[in-house]
């Protein structure tokens, strides 16, 4: 996202959308500006010829003027199809390719938002911001520039004709004009109320389709289908009043216009009618003045709808507004400290975090050496993944700091330290694309050799002769054509692409069956030599190997040291330990096979580095 001034609201937001979004299509704005005046001052010179079609032809009978007088209504019916047709075209392509940079800016700046941001903001109300709430403003900029350009045009000269025939009847005409201002004002206080209330419940809509659609498996186990729909259904009518009353202000605006016209025709047909009977005024003064007027009516009911429709899209423009106003807290340092070399040593130092009232880390402080295994086990919410938020800068911790060979990751360019961080874990996110995208990730600069090399690495090369385009097969919404496991080795595939110093395994194995675990333990074992690896996991039976465990309680840290270490002082890791393991057998966990730990009489078995860590499945 560039760094743009924050639109302000009212006019100044229009004039920051000026300058941000339409300033670039000055050209094609103004020859829309030229057709659409030439369309304007066409229906103006349109009525003028009524004087002479009545006075000279119908009234005076002179027949040569027939062809001068058709001739020119036909012109100008001609120049203002083709003004018309060119400026609604150009005004098309402008709005659309303007509201389509503001969707792109709107995502790039999404993006760069705090994940605290992200939990609390729906996905739904996101994408209604994104998509539905920019259409209402595309809508505003055609009308706005329509408003200013065809229909002021059109009331200059078609007032100016009527003027041109009698300043008097054009002030009876426009008698009823200060009885609009009130009822207008009352109108688009309505509108801008009632629009919000339905931009409102638009996003309550889009959250709910995202809700149904992401979590489609439990609503079918849970026979949840009539509920979710009379959810939805239910939003649907409060969708349907609130546009309802959108439209109702909206119509009101135009209607009060008509009120004005029918007073004022009927006004001047007593006023003017008397001076034509007279012979005052001739056929043809009145049927250029009539025609003038109800002309000039049509685009006023335009601009008075105009109003109407700004104060509908101000709902949404405060919505984008406040979106373009919230400001990522977690910002790289102005002057970034140079990235470390190889594999660094990570140093958490009297760490702390809360969730508002809630504390999730008390101090936590503990080295993971440099290219070497540390596990981190405990109970649920002891505080492991926040660890892993804080190591990548998804957050930052209220006081202490977290250091890569001694620099502060604060001091880091925030790319520069996720690009030294890559990540597995349990649930692996897939995009709908093909696999060959899902693993490059938009990168160009990979040779086929090195992704070929790269897929036998990761045992993706296993599995891709079983799929009917192998590589180029889609991975389905949210890797759905693939298995858990085949789906793990496409994550580090990702990860050996990458090639990062560091790697954070979340529970990477924990729900995969026995034979796809080994698999992916294998690959894991390639993609963590020479690497700082930190390792979250449950069961320890995977973790005790680690060069290093770091027993969490409660957002401290309970004990630190190796496998053989922490048993042998006994506490908390012993107590885990016991409670997995019983009568030398390995406690099952909810769908996962229950293993049997292996007897003193087990032949020993030189693992591989991962292998060693994941592989086994044994306790001493």
């Amino acid at each position: 996202m560039s760094a743009d001034p924050t639109p302000p609201a009212g006019p100044g937001m229009m004039r920051w959308l000026w300058s941000r979004y339409l300033r670039r299509h000055s050209w094609p704005l103004l020859l829309a500006f030229a057709m659409m005046m030439i369309e304007g001052s066409a229906i103006g010179l349109l009525s003028y010829m009524m004087k002479p079609m009545f006075d000279n032809i119908f009234v005076g009978g002179q027949t040569e003027a027939l062809w001068w007088v058709g001739g020119a209504i036909f012109g100008l019916f001609l120049l203002r199809a083709v003004s018309s047709v060119v400026q609604r075209v150009v005004l098309t392509h402008v709005s659309q390719l303007s509201a389509a940079q503001m969707r792109t800016d709107l995502l790039d700046h999404v993006m760069t938002l705090d994940l605290s941001f992200h939990q609390t903001t729906s996905p739904g109300t996101l994408i209604e911001r994104v998509q539905g709430d920019v259409q209402a403003l595309g809508a505003v900029w055609t009308g706005i520039i329509t408003g200013l350009g065809r229909d002021v045009v059109s009331v200059f000269w078609l007032f100016g004709v009527a003027i041109w025939v009698d300043w008097r009847w054009t002030l009876v005409a426009l008698v009823g004009a200060p009885l609009l201002v009130l009822p207008s004002i009352l109108a688009q206080v309505y509108v801008r109320k009632k629009a919000r209330k339905a931009r409102e419940v638009a996003a309550a809509m889009s959250t709910r389709l995202d809700e149904v659609f992401h979590g489609i498996a439990p609503i079918k186990l849970n026979r949840l289908e009539r509920y979710q729909s009379d959810r939805y259904d239910a939003l649907t009518e409060a969708r349907v009043r609130a546009e309802t009353r959108v439209a109702l202000g909206q119509a009101a605006i135009p209607g009060f216009t008509d009120l004005m016209a029918g007073i004022g025709f009927f006004l001047v047909l007593l006023y003017g009618g008397g001076e034509i009977i007279a012979g005052e005024k001739s056929v043809g003064d009145f049927m250029a003045f009539f025609t003038a007027i109800g002309f000039a009516f049509q685009p006023l009911r335009r601009l008075g709808n105009l109003s109407g429709l700004w104060q509908s899209a101000a709902a949404a423009i405060e919505r984008v507004q406040a979106l373009f106003e919230t400001t990522p807290t977690l910002v790289s340092p102005p002057k970034p400290a140079a990235r470390p070399a190889g594999a660094p040593e990570i140093g958490f130092e009297d760490v702390r975090l809360a969730y508002e009232d809630l504390p999730v880390l008390n101090g936590v402080s503990f080295r993971a050496p440099a290219g070497r295994t540390t596990a981190l086990v405990g109970a649920s919410g002891a505080g492991k993944s926040t660890l892993f938020n804080l190591l990548t800068r998804l957050l930052d911790p209220a006081s202490g700091r977290i250091t890569l060979n001694g620099t502060p990751i604060t001091d880091l360019a925030i790319d520069d330290l996720r690009g030294l961080i890559s990540t597995v874990s349990q649930d692996v996110a897939l995009f709908d694309e093909t696999l060959r995208d899902n693993i490059l990730l938009g990168r160009t600069d990979i040779s086929e050799a090195h992704l070929e090399k790269t897929l036998r690495a990761a045992h993706v090369a296993d599995f891709l002769p079983q799929l009917a385009n192998g590589l180029d097969t889609p991975a389905g919404p949210r890797g759905s054509n693939l298995s858990g496991g085949q789906r793990q080795r496409v994550a580090i595939a990702r990860a050996l692409l990458r090639d990062t110093p560091i790697l954070l395994l979340d529970e990477a194995t924990s729900a995969l069956d026995t034979k796809s675990e080994t698999i992916v333990q294998t690959a894991l074992d390639r993609l963590a030599e020479g690497r700082t690896t930190l390792v979250i996991a449950h069961r320890l039976s995977t973790i005790q190997n680690a060069d290093q465990i770091v027993v969490m309680d409660r957002g401290r840290v309970a004990d630190i040291g190796t496998h053989a270490e922490l048993l042998a002082r006994g506490g908390l890791y012993a107590d885990l330990y016991n409670l997995q393991f019983r009568d030398g057998k390995q406690v099952s966990e909810p769908g996962r096979p229950t293993r049997a730990a292996p007897g003193p009489d087990a032949p020993p078995r030189k693992p591989g580095f991962l292998s060693r860590l994941f592989g086994s499945g044994r306790m001493p």
